[in-house]
């Protein structure tokens, strides 16, 4: 992933370019719009998120109104229309969770990283936020990382502690424990 904190005449690559092209191919002529999303996430994972020129860049490309793409990119909190950090650590604050600390866990990890939510922290590895139901509420609490999504349950303020020393130490070793139960 190229991580970017601005983006100015973006040019995509022409093998991303060739992406948008086969995703294109699945739907029907005149129904092109359909790609949107599956595109929107390719160029997000380019770049780590949608600024306004990468999003006129997909309308042109898709034949569509800007406004079209900025109407569904804003619509879906899975799209981050700001820079984020590396690791974007998001914790289900719904009911199940908040009753079993996830707020406590919110708070600590707000401390822990010394930012607010939606900031990235000083080296740009880290960002955090609230997000609605993980579909988890027998393991809460509960949060993902993105940009893989990798899934964590049963949290408590030592396997935060834990989790985030991983991600600063080994990227690779959340990629071979997917959970700490």
């Amino acid at each position: 992933m190229l991580k970017v904190t601005e983006i100015e005449n973006i040019d995509f690559r022409v093998e991303l370019l060739e992406e948008f092209s086969e995703i294109i191919k699945r739907y029907p002529e005149g129904k092109h719009k359909a790609a949107l999303l599956p595109i929107l996430h390719l160029v997000q994972a380019e770049y780590g998120w949608l600024s306004t020129e990468s999003m006129e860049r997909v309308a042109n490309f898709l034949d569509l109104q800007p406004i079209e793409v900025f109407e569904v990119a804003t619509f879906y909190t899975m799209f981050f229309l700001k820079p984020q950090g590396q690791f974007v650590l998001e914790v289900c604050r719904t009911g199940p969770c908040c009753l079993v600390g996830a707020e406590k866990i919110i708070k600590y990890i707000e401390t822990k990283l010394g930012v607010k939510e939606g900031e990235v922290t000083s080296d740009g590895r880290f960002s955090w936020r609230g997000v609605e139901c993980l579909a988890a509420c027998g393991m809460a609490p509960v949060l993902q990382i993105g940009p893989d999504y990798t899934f964590y349950e049963n949290l408590t303020e030592e396997k935060v502690d834990q989790l985030i020393q991983d991600l600063k130490q080994n990227n690779e070793a959340i990629k071979s424990d997917s959970q700490i139960v």
